[in-house]
């Protein structure tokens, strides 16, 4: 069985996630931005084996911790989506623009594209690409588990920001639309910033997708 524990990093308080096999304690963790020994001590305490980094997107707070983790422990970097290469290349002036620490840039071992999965010990999660927010950003669905790890396109009560570098709106829109609410009204997703909802209330509620 698939298993999370999400643990909030960097002054921007984003929800990196450590998902792991329970046959196997084979975990990857999700949008390691920072805080790199917290988020290893949560591993050494669950007597887990980390594999592997997937990314949602390249922003400083998702991403900035990737390079130094992966170096450190030889780990694969999985994600995002090519889309988000300008913001990999330019992780060292995210990181002094919002005054994070020194963050460098990465090759990731793979790209990924919408169809795709990922796996971890026995477990498999599909990956779908959901631009918008950035154009590289792509979502991770636990079908098993009904969760999905969705990074900044949607949030309880609220979506991800338009307003960076190459973001858009419509693409946003119609990434949740098409691409979330068809994993079904009562899937949990774990968004990049706050609470966790599901898809059902905030097709209700939200003030953004509601009645979509």
């Amino acid at each position: 069985m698939l298993h999370y524990q999400t643990i909030p990093v960097t002054p921007f308080q984003q929800n990196c996630s450590l998902v792991w096999c329970d046959q196997t304690l084979e975990a990857a963790v999700i949008d390691p931005g920072g805080d790199l020994d917290r988020l290893l001590a949560a591993v050494e305490q669950r007597g887990l084996q980390l594999k592997a980094i997937w990314l949602t997107h390249a922003h400083i707070d998702h991403a900035g911790g990737a390079g130094e983790l992966a170096e450190r422990l030889a780990l694969p970097i999985i994600g995002p989506h090519e889309g988000d290469q300008f913001w990999i290349d330019g992780l060292p002036q995210q990181s002094a623009m919002f005054g994070f620490a020194p963050a460098r840039p990465f090759a990731p071992t793979r790209w990924l594209h919408d169809g795709d999965t990922v796996s971890i010990g026995q477990e498999t999660l599909n990956v779908r690409h959901t631009p918008g927010h950035t154009p590289g950003h792509v979502v991770f669905h636990a079908p098993q588990l009904k969760r999905a790890f969705v990074g900044d396109v949607l949030f309880a009560g609220s979506i991800g920001r338009t307003d960076f570098p190459q973001g858009n709106h419509q693409q946003l829109i119609d990434s949740i639309t098409q691409r979330l609410w068809p994993m079904g009204d009562d899937t949990v997703f774990i968004p990049g910033h706050g609470p966790e909802s599901t898809f059902g209330a905030e097709r209700r509620s939200n003030p953004f997708v509601g009645g979509t």
